[in-house]
């Protein structure tokens, strides 16, 4: 579970703010509208391209892989990379977005509601391995499963999140836990929440890749309809999983800390 809000300092931005002079105080909070205003403008792009993704897939598999069932174990497969990009892609970005972009909610809300997109997360990727696993067995002859760098970047991807989920839960919304303990682990929680979030869409670009391999054979390199809208995905991945990363990171979008989020001080974060 990634919380991309930094709580370190809270206290001091609280205290600063207030010994501010009038001016001061308006040029600051002039300053955050204008990021704000920058920020709701790249969110909206990221919306569009992250959509444009999940129906590029949608529409790669209904066109060039015969669609969805649950009858032949291609079709069955098909399930696979479709529910991998809705939950791992799209639904896990938004849940690391979800600070910044509903920064007038309250604290504890938000918590809430990243728990809940990254439980949705954990369904979604259960169904999809279980697609990915189940078409191979069901297959004639049966494929041999995990014996690709796709398949060991997925269990490594998919370990790392169930873990930061699980410390994620425990540290952050687990009542009676220490203030000193959530400002320690936070820095290694974001860090290693951005490194999902790149390594889920790095693992998918292997797979789009594996994918066009396996089905094209000899044909890809003849530059067919299917192999360049695979690579289209490979990309269009690519440049969503940027503009994620661009706008969790830069400091100027973050959430401003606010008197109902609970800041006393004792130094007690929530």
């Amino acid at each position: 579970m990634v919380a991309p809000e930094l709580e370190s300092n809270r206290v001091e931005e609280a205290i600063t703010l207030n010994n501010m002079t009038e001016q001061n105080r308006n040029n600051v909070l002039s300053k955050n509208f204008n990021h704000v205003g920058a920020y709701s403008s790249l969110y909206t792009i990221c919306q569009i391209v992250g959509l444009l993704l999940v129906f590029s897939v949608f529409y790669w598999i209904l066109n060039f892989r015969g669609g969805f069932g649950f009858t032949e174990a291609k079709i069955i497969f098909n399930w696979h990379p479709l529910l991998m990009t809705i939950g791992f892609i799209y639904l896990f970005a938004n849940s690391i977005l979800h600070y910044r972009t509903f920064r007038n909610c309250k604290k504890r809300d938000l918590k809430n509601h990243h728990a809940i997109i990254h439980g949705c997360v954990i369904v979604l990727v259960i169904l999809a391995g279980w697609a990915s696993y189940a078409s191979h067995i069901y297959s004639n002859p049966p494929i041999p499963n995990f014996y690709s760098l796709h398949s060991w970047l997925g269990i490594v991807t998919i370990s790392m999140f169930l873990s930061q989920f699980i410390s994620g839960f425990v540290s952050f919304m687990y009542p009676g836990i220490a203030a000193q303990y959530k400002e320690a682990i936070m820095p290694y929680h974001v860090f290693f929440g951005i490194f999902n979030f790149i390594l889920a869409v790095a693992t998918s670009v292997l797979g789009f890749s594996e994918k066009l391999i396996f089905a094209l054979d000899r044909e890809y390199k003849n530059f067919p309809k299917e192999g360049m809208f695979g690579n289209f995905l490979g990309l269009l991945s690519i440049f969503y999983c940027g503009l994620v990363v661009y706008l969790v990171t830069k400091p100027e979008y973050k959430r401003q800390p606010k008197p109902e989020d609970g800041v006393l001080l004792t130094g007690a974060l929530e």
